[in-house]
């Protein structure tokens, strides 16, 4: 064979391989959606009318509190009688939406007014698209947060884009301001009696010792780090997954409790969190980073609760290798999942990681320099933004990586992202779609093969 034939027929072979990949990814999506489907089935079962239409409950969530508000409002529409199918509006196609004759929608604005990652696709194929909507009749409950120029933004949209295309409002908007109670009640009153789908459960908070602290990053230009330690005050330790949350609540301020990344795992033994001490420009420290590396002392206890985050696990991720990128705090999502991994003795791991200076802001170093010897680390790009006149960041490390990042992403590598929104996860998200081409990447975010705990 000439060398125009080799190339003609590595040229086949490189396809069809690629083609044979994005089928492999989509089957496993596939499965992965139809067992979440028979989970809430079961979880739905019992005696609802079976002549009456199935309201769609659809959630965009970004941290997990828009599911689990619509997977609460599903268990009471099936309580009172209403056949009921739960989805993430990813999932939701065009054909499904205008089928319908009722949808509840819970959707999630994070940063200055983007759809949650729970809808980055259905913004693209289903808002994108013109579908007739006249039969359906719809209810939106937008989540946001008012510290925010664009409240509420990406549920104001939704809202206008169904009236727009012919759908009906079965009830006014709801705008949640910090998991406002009023506006939740609200909402749940609409939809059937709360009844014991939300009396039996309390606010899930208890009393956990603080144990360890210790700051990781004396000398630094930037605001203190801490690496912190805690315990139930009573009972065993609860479970948790690599990649969920943990709630704080603060005297001061009741009705809005703090989320953080939780940076261990279960196996470790104990509750570990990664925190900046953020202080105001007055001077006075943040209320929950304040409280838990300064206020508090060791032997004092703190009001949390573990909050899942499934949109950040690891679920259908397991056996695939791992491309692991942050900055800050947001080490701490991304080192429990790489001590998942080392439980596990998966090595397929990648790291990449921002901060200023190496001197002082290598945080966890002594961990990852032993991971990356031991080969649990397969590779570690550290970038430190004040150790050069030119500034560099994590995104500019990954378009500095093109031949490898296409290499791990082709092999079917999975993209974890946790840190700050602005600045960081934008530029990181530009230069990801930039390195993987248009059809790859939707292949990755279509396959949860994309996720974020970003803030």
């Amino acid at each position: 064979m000439n060398e125009a034939g080799l190339r003609a027929f590595g040229a086949v072979v490189t396809v069809a391989a690629y083609g044979a990949l994005c089928v492999a990814t989509y089957a496993r999506h596939r499965r992965l959606r139809l067992a979440a489907e028979e989970r809430d089935a079961a979880a739905l079962s019992g005696s609802p009318d079976a002549s009456a239409p199935v309201t769609l409950v659809l959630f965009a969530s970004q941290t997990g509190q828009a599911e689990m508000i619509a997977r609460q409002t599903a268990r009471q529409l099936h309580a009172s009688g209403t056949p009921v199918r739960v989805l993430e509006l990813n999932a939701l196609d065009v054909a499904t939406l205008a089928a319908a004759r009722r949808a509840l929608f819970v959707a999630s604005t994070y940063g200055e007014g983007d759809a949650a990652d729970g809808a980055s696709v259905f913004v693209e194929h289903v808002m994108n698209a013109a579908p007739d909507l006249s039969l359906l009749r719809y209810a939106v409950l937008a989540l946001g947060d008012r510290q925010y120029t664009n409240f509420c933004a990406f549920g104001r949209a939704l809202d206008e884009w169904l009236f727009a295309a012919g759908a009906q409002r079965d009830a006014d908007r709801i705008d949640v301001d910090n998991s406002d109670p009023a506006a939740l009640a609200t909402w749940h009153a609409q939809w059937g009696s709360l009844g014991g789908a939300m009396a039996e459960t309390d606010d899930g908070f208890a009393p956990w010792r603080l144990v360890t602290r210790e700051r990781l990053n004396p000398g630094s230009a930037g605001g203190p780090v801490f690496h912190l330690a805690l315990h139930p005050e009573t009972g065993a330790l609860p479970e948790w997954q690599s990649g969920d949350l943990v709630q704080i609540a603060v005297a001061s301020d009741p009705r809005r409790a703090r989320d953080y990344s939780i940076s261990s795992i279960h196996g470790d033994g104990e509750l570990q969190l990664l925190i900046r001490q953020e202080r105001h420009p007055d001077g006075t420290l943040g209320a929950a980073s304040g409280l838990l590396t300064s206020t508090l002392s060791i032997g004092d206890s703190i009001a949390l609760r573990l909050r899942p985050h499934r949109a950040f696990r690891l679920d259908g991720n397991e056996e695939r290798p791992l491309i692991l990128i942050g900055n800050g705090t947001g080490l701490a999502g991304l080192r429990a999942h790489l001590r998942q991994r080392a439980a596990v003795g998966r090595h397929d791991n990648w790291l990449v990681f921002g901060e200023r200076q190496a001197a002082f802001d290598f945080l966890y170093r002594e961990e990852l320099e032993d991971w990356l010897g031991t080969g649990m680390l397969q590779r570690l790009d550290m970038v430190f933004s004040r150790d050069r006149t030119e500034r560099r960041y994590v995104q500019h490390r990954l378009l500095q990586a093109v031949v490898s990042l296409r290499a791990w992403l082709a092999n079917g590598a999975a993209v974890y992202v946790c840190g700050s929104l602005q600045g960081m996860a934008t530029g990181v998200d530009a230069a990801l779609r930039e390195i993987a081409g248009e059809a790859l990447w939707h292949d990755i975010t279509a396959s949860g093969r994309y996720r974020r705990d970003i803030y």
